[in-house]
Parts: C-alpha cells; sequence; structure tokens
C-alpha cells in the first residue's frame, strides 16, 4: 500500500498537453483491452466504431438530461433507444421504459418500482420479499439492502439453472417480485424463464428478466439459428426486463436500459417531490443530472451498427466463443462449468486433479499478461467473449497448456498469491468472514493518501482472515479444510 501525500489544487493550471501525456503513462499498468487480451467489463466492435462514438459522445459532452424540456433532443434519443430495445425484445406498442446508467441502475430501479408498487395495492405486506436464484446479480443483494427488502435466493440444479419447484415453493404473500436471469453471468446460462413466469403470472406477481448480459446479444443468436429459449416479452408472465447497452449494444460505459411492459409499471419507478423551495422536483430514474453524451452515444451506436452490423458481431462473437470452448474441452485438465448458451465460457479443473488449483492456472496466466476473472461456488475461470478476442483465443490456449506444465512442476504455486487468498476464501465455513476481510480491504484501499493495495501489508492485528492466510498459509487452509469437513458431517448427522 503506497502512502504520499493528499494532492491539493496546484495555484496555476497545468500545461494541457503535459496533463494529456501524464494520463497517458497513467494507463500502463492497466488491463490490456486493446490487444484482445482481457476477457471482460470491455465490448469492442472495432476502432473505427469506437472513435466514432467519441464523436457522438462529444456532441452532446455538456448537455444535462435532467429537464427534458430543456434539451428535446436527448428525450428523442431516450425514446429512440427504447423503442429499438423494446422492439429487439418483441415488446409492443404498450412498452415502456428509460435509460439508466448501467444494469445496477436498471436493478434497483425495478426493486423500486415493485416495492412501490406492492406498498400501494398490498399494504398489509410489512416484510416484503424478492424471490430469485442463487445466481442473480448482486446488483439485487444491493437493491434488497437499500430498500429494505428481503431477497430469498433459490438454489440452482445441477444445470446451475434455478430449481423451479423450489423458487415456488420459496414464494409467500410477501413476495412481491420474482427475478431471473437471461443469462446469468458466472456460468452463461439462461434461467427457465418461460416456467418461472407461467408461476408469475398465475400468483400475479411481477416477474424481472435480468437480461443485462443477453439483452443485445441473445436476439441476434436467435436469428443466427442458435436455440435460445424465449425469455422476453414474448412470454405473457414477463413485467420488466433490463438490458445494457454498454456491453454488446457496443456503446461506452454508462448505458443501460429498464423495460416494462407498460406503463402501469413504469410509472411507479418515478420519483418527486412538490414542496421543495427549489421548486417542483421529478426525477424519471435513480440521479437527478443525467449525462446528455451516454444517451447519445448510445443512440449513435444503435443507429450505425443496425441490424447488419449486429448480427456480424454477433457471429464473430459465438464463433470466437465456440473455438475457445472447444479449445479449453480438447485439455484434459479442464473442464467447462455448465452449458453456456451465448458467449460466456466459464472453466475449471477436471474431476481427479489434485496437484494444482484453477486459482493457481490464474495466477500463472495473469503473469502473461492476460485479464483473468476469478469465480467461486464452483472456483472457476470465467471470459466474456467478444469478436475482437478472436486473434486471441490460440495464444491463450497455448498458455492455458503452459499453466498446467507450470503449476506441475512448481506444487507451491496455490500456497502464494491470489491462487491462497481465493482458495482460502473458498473454503471458509462462514462468509462472514469472507465479508468482513473483503469490507476492511476497501477500508484500507480506499483510505486517505492511499493508492495502492499490498495483501502482503495486512497484519494479524487488522482482524483479517487474509491476515491469517498471510501468516500461517497452507496450515490455515488445511486447518479450514478440515474444519468445513466436521461441519459438514456434524449436519449430515443431525
Amino acid at each position: 500500500m503506497t502512502e504520499r501525500e493528499r494532492v491539493t489544487l496546484p495555484n496555476d493550471g497545468r500545461c494541457k498537453e503535459e496533463l494529456l501525456e501524464e494520463m497517458q503513462g497513467m494507463r500502463a499498468h492497466d488491463a490490456r483491452w486493446q490487444d484482445g487480451k482481457t476477457w471482460s467489463m470491455i465490448y469492442h466492435p472495432g476502432e473505427e466504431h469506437h472513435e466514432f462514438l467519441k464523436r457522438a459522445h462529444n456532441l452532446f459532452f455538456s448537455e444535462n438530461a435532467l429537464n427534458p424540456m430543456a434539451f428535446k433532443s436527448l428525450k428523442r434519443m431516450e425514446t429512440e433507444v427504447i423503442d429499438m430495445t423494446a422492439s429487439l425484445l418483441h415488446g409492443d406498442e404498450h412498452t415502456a421504459g428509460t435509460m439508466t446508467s448501467g444494469g445496477t441502475e436498471s436493478i434497483l430501479l425495478a426493486v423500486k418500482c415493485y416495492r412501490d408498487l406492492a406498498r400501494k395495492k398490498k399494504p398489509w405486506i410489512l416484510r416484503p420479499e424478492i424471490v430469485a436464484p442463487q445466481s442473480i446479480h448482486v446488483a439485487f443483494d444491493k437493491a434488497a439492502h437499500a430498500f429494505g427488502l428481503r431477497l430469498k435466493k433459490v438454489p440452482l440444479g445441477p444445470d446451475y439453472r434455478v430449481d423451479v419447484r423450489r423458487l415456488h415453493k420459496a414464494i409467500s404473500r410477501n413476495t412481491i417480485m420474482i427475478a431471473a436471469s437471461a443469462p446469468q453471468y458466472a456460468h452463461g446460462v439462461l434461467d427457465p424463464i418461460e416456467e418461472i413466469a407461467s408461476i408469475a403470472e398465475a400468483r400475479s406477481i411481477p416477474f424481472h428478466v435480468d437480461a443485462c448480459f443477453g439483452g443485445f446479444i441473445l436476439p441476434w443468436l436467435e436469428k443466427l439459428g442458435y436455440p435460445i429459449a424465449p425469455f422476453d416479452f414474448r412470454i405473457p408472465g414477463v413485467t420488466s426486463i433490463s438490458s445494457d447497452i454498454h456491453k454488446y449494444g457496443y456503446a461506452p460505459k454508462g448505458c443501460s436500459t429498464i423495460l416494462y411492459r407498460n406503463m402501469d409499471y413504469l410509472k411507479h419507478q418515478f420519483f418527486a417531490v412538490t414542496d421543495w423551495p427549489g421548486g417542483i422536483y421529478v426525477s424519471p430514474t435513480l440521479p437527478g443530472s443525467r449525462p446528455g453524451s451516454a444517451i447519445a452515444s448510445a443512440w449513435a451506436s444503435l443507429m450505425a451498427l443496425g441490424e447488419t452490423g449486429f448480427m456480424q458481431l454477433a457471429h464473430d462473437a459465438i464463433k470466437t466463443t465456440e473455438e475457445l470452448r472447444y479449445g479449453i474441452e480438447a485439455i484434459a485438465e479442464f473442464e467447462i462449468v455448465g452449458s453456456p448458451e451465448c458467449t460466456i465460457v466459464s472453466y475449471t479443473t477436471s474431476p481427479g486433479i489434485e496437484d494444482f488449483s484453477i486459482y493457481g492456472i490464474a495466477d500463472f496466466m495473469e503473469t502473461q499478461g492476460w485479464g483473468v476473472d476469478r469465480q467461486q461456488l464452483p472456483p472457476c475461470i470465467h471470459c466474456s467473449v467478444n469478436a475482437f478476442n478472436a486473434n486471441q483465443v490460440r495464444p491463450y490456449l497455448d498458455d492455458l497448456r503452459r499453466a498446467v506444465a507450470y503449476c506441475r512442476s512448481n506444487p507451491g504455486t496455490d500456497d502464494a498469491g491470489n491462487a491462497a487468498m481465493y482458495g482460502m476464501m473458498a473454503k471458509l465455513p462462514s462468509r462472514r468472514f469472507v465479508k468482513y476481510s473483503v469490507l476492511r480491504v476497501m477500508e484500507l484501499m480506499y483510505a486517505p493518501g492511499k493508492v495502492d493495495f499490498d495483501f502482503e501489508e495486512l497484519t494479524a492485528d487488522e482482524g483479517s482472515v487474509l491476515s491469517l492466510l498471510n501468516t500461517y498459509g497452507r496450515k490455515a487452509i488445511n486447518a479450514l479444510t478440515e474444519f468445513s469437513a466436521l461441519e459438514k458431517l456434524f449436519r449430515n448427522k443431525r
């Protein structure tokens, strides 16, 4: 953790060219997404489109969608973005919605909407609940925490889809909404949307489909002939859908949508205050000021690519996904987690592999310059695949084979670095310990004057599980493994 003096404003403004050069230098250690070695966070359709979006973004650099009557151009573009997204997701002339800053805001708004709807129609519910799969996006945890709801998570089946029977059983008189994923991010599988929607419709419960990842890729894959199960407004019980344009809609970060079947739902998303000294205040989404540049660049991205452009990008992305998936399956030491139905590939070590872990593989891959997303439950590596990753599939697979050889010839790889940390976290019997540890890391990372963070600087008096790892290493992991096994045995006997 690097300590430094607090930065203050310079007395005189610095040279703009020098500042730009310094900012460029700051990027030296950032993820190398430009060369296709990052398998998440960035969705890049090509340099020409990238440069075009910068121009579209800058045309509305200063505009503010806080007041749609002041900037009618932004309201028109937002309306047309919603129209295009609704058409893609089989909405009709009644489908309504807004743009948002991202999938988390879209999900927060859906939860807020259904909470307020329940307050109006079912005021006797004092402890409102959301029923959703264990794999539902963490934005629902955040929304439940923020809006005072209980999130009831339903276990997954062996195919990593939610167990519909147990989901049905989890619904109670306090349930104000049901949610599911198309697809869920961790493993790339679609929950059984039609079955869940049938239950929701029969119980008159709003049903939200989180298609933040899939909303702008699944429709094109379906048109390409891939067997994508219906997940959108074609299904009567679906009442809302979230879909990110800054993923496979190829807009800059800060562009998502939340759509409702009709205005009877959307109107509960709005917020208004009429007795503020500053005047009457009304907001369709969570922020007050809304950057016009995000709305403009999202509109420009959809209009510039069109159906032909999206179909080509979807074709290239799914072919790249298949090449990656088949390549990983051809390596005996790995297996794919679940049966992904889109452009997600998650993989782990094959059964019987005990001389190294997937986290040791992840650490080696990072040393080769790859961006690596580690997951848990089960431990695996996650890749979100784009067309621009195509040229990096073979080098990636080559490095995976090298990773196996390296981990086998260096048995201690799982005892150090991120591999040790993630391995220990996965084996902790209490997730409260994990939560405490990661919050402590955030506290240290965002402390005044701190820039970088190094896990090695954690000490035993931090009271952190991470410090326990640094102090006792493999002994701590083995002890926790034995403890977990004993706990499981005790539970089975009960």
